[in-house]
Formats: C-alpha cells, structure tokens, sequence
C-alpha cells in the first residue's frame, strides 16, 4: 500500500467518525446545545491566552487561523466532506504537502470534537466556569489525545511553514482556487489559502509554533494537576 492509500483509509475513518459525532448530537440534542457552549467558552480562552500574539501584526494572521479555521467553535463538518470528495482530484493537483495538511486538519476535528463530547459529558449543570471547567477536564481523562490534539495543532503549523517554502505551493493555490471553488469545494480552497497566507505573512514560525506547544502543553498537564488555579499562567 502506497502513502497515498493509506492517507485514502486513514481519511475514511476519520469522516466515519466524524458522521458518528453528528450521529450523537442530532440524537441527543442537550448534549449537542452543551458542547456548543463548551467551544464557545474554550474559544474565549484561547482568545485570551493568546492575546500578546493576536496584538503582533506579524503572527496575528495566523493565531487568527488557529482560533478559527483549526481549534475554534465553527463547525468544520462541510469542509472535510468536501476533502472526502475532492481527494482524488487534490491528489492530481497539489503538493503532497498541501493534502497532509488537510488529512490532518480533519484528524484534529475528529479529536477535538471527540473530546469536546467526553468533556460536555463531565461538566457539572449550570455556567461553565474555569473550576468546573478544570474538574470536567480532569474527569473526562485521556490524557494521551490531549498530547495528540497539541501535536496535531503544531504539526498543521509546521507543513504550511514548509508549504510556504515551496514556490509551486502558491502558484497551485492560485491555479486551482477557481474551478475548486466552481466545483463546490471552495470550503477546502479557502481554509488552504487562509493558511498559506497566514504562515507567508509570519515568516519564522518556529517560535510561534513552540509557544503554542508550551502553552498548551502546560496548561493540559496543570489541568490534569488539579492545580488551584491552572489558568493564571
């Protein structure tokens, strides 16, 4: 089996579960209106947590796309069905790069939104809160994908800092934004330029990058600490 394959099968299964996610929340529409509030209260700390890079003209591009187009409330669900149906053509029309950068956006929607039910599940009734918040974390466990979902974020970063660095990146971009866009697949197209655009702009991501790995990084482990207030730092 070729690399391309097993991207095909690894990108099967996570819409699988992604189709199983919505599954749940059209069946039980309490937890659906509790996970909403979940990623609207998470969406508000990352915005806060990262507001001394969104202030940096430089790096504000791409914390923009991470709060947005990566790790933000938005539902994601269209644009990784579009990729589903698309992959064939991308695969004749991209750098290699480009499709792992897709493949693994959808892993960490898939992730992210695994966890985000786990967690929904745990919350104490009532306003979400930093200690219920921090309680529910804990309760809800599985520390091992939390590592992943951090290094998955990271990872995204670093293909399209490399993509940036390929002078065909652009002009394939360029090249396929109409007939994707003509072709119902502008959901993909879009999310692609926004973060190409967001890394051109940064230049040296490798700082941003490491600070988003330490935050967040530091913050799961104080979580999982039960540290008395593990959202100071």
């Amino acid at each position: 089996m070729n690399a391309a394959q097993r991207d095909g099968d690894g990108l099967s299964r996570l819409i699988e579960r992604t189709e199983a996610l919505q599954r749940i929340e059209s069946a039980d529409r309490a937890l659906a209106e509790r996970v909403r509030e979940l990623r609207a209260w998470q969406a508000a700390r990352l915005a806060k947590t990262y507001a001394d890079l969104a202030a940096e003209e430089r790096q504000a591009p791409a914390i923009d796309f991470f709060l947005t187009d990566l790790y933000g409330p938005q539902d994601f669900s269209r644009r990784d069905r579009q990729l589903a149906r698309a992959r064939a053509l991308l695969e004749r029309t991209l750098p290699r790069g480009a499709l792992r950068v897709l493949v693994d956006a959808v892993e960490l929607y898939v992730l992210s939104g695994e966890l985000d039910h786990a967690l929904a599940k745990a919350l104490a009734p009532g306003p979400i809160s930093a200690q219920s918040y921090a309680s529910a974390y804990r309760a809800a466990g599985r520390p091992a994908d939390r590592r992943r979902q951090i290094e998955l974020i990271v990872r995204i970063g670093e293909r399209l800092a490399q993509a940036v660095g390929q002078p065909l990146m652009g002009l394939a971009l360029r090249a396929t934004h109409v007939p994707a866009h003509a072709a119902g697949f502008g959901a993909l197209q879009d999310f692609l330029e926004r973060g190409f655009e967001a890394f051109r702009r940064l230049g040296d991501a490798r700082t941003f990058l490491d600070t988003i790995r330490a935050r967040e990084s530091a913050l799961s482990e104080a979580l999982f600490r039960g540290e008395a207030n593990p959202f100071a730092a």
